[in-house]
């Protein structure tokens, strides 16, 4: 199953995004979010934005401090860890940070993988985590992941 296919049944809402040939923000909590070594889980917010452009799959996690974080692979070179997990190879973070002139972002080649399970009826989570320049980077999100008969349902 495509990354796309897997975070669109994750959530009903779908986000238009400049240049992107699709993109969902999901909803739910932020469980850790690590920057350059930096633990910054206590600011981390409560959506992720995935994001589906050109053969690229990234995942993007933000702080309430103005930090942001995404993780950006090739979504063709997906993989399967057990029978019902995703593996996403990282060879890309980029860290950001807001100033007054925006969003200022630092891609940097890495290696590392977001995993995710597929979803069905409850908790799931997208792990991520990936080491790049000599510092560690990480990110989880649990979102409620709802049914078929049930996207679109508060």
């Amino acid at each position: 199953m495509p990354l796309l296919l897997t975070a669109a049944a994750l959530s009903a809402g779908w986000v238009a995004a400049a240049g992107a040939q699709a993109a969902l923000n999901l909803t739910g909590t932020c469980e850790r979010l690590v920057i350059a070594g930096q633990d910054l889980t206590a600011t981390c917010r409560g959506t992720l934005l995935n994001n589906v452009a050109r053969s690229r799959t990234s995942f993007g996690f933000a702080s309430s401090e103005g930090q942001n974080l995404t993780f950006s692979g090739t979504g063709a070179q997906q993989d399967r860890t057990e029978e019902t997990d995703p593996l996403q190879p990282i060879n890309l973070v980029s860290p950001g940070k807001s100033g007054p002139e925006g969003v200022v972002q630092t891609p940097t080649p890495a290696v590392g993988s977001c995993r995710f399970s597929t979803p069905s009826p409850g908790k799931t989570a997208i792990t991520c985590e990936a080491h790049a320049g000599g510092k560690d980077y990480a990110g989880t999100f649990v979102t409620d992941a709802k049914s078929a008969g049930d996207a679109g349902k508060p």
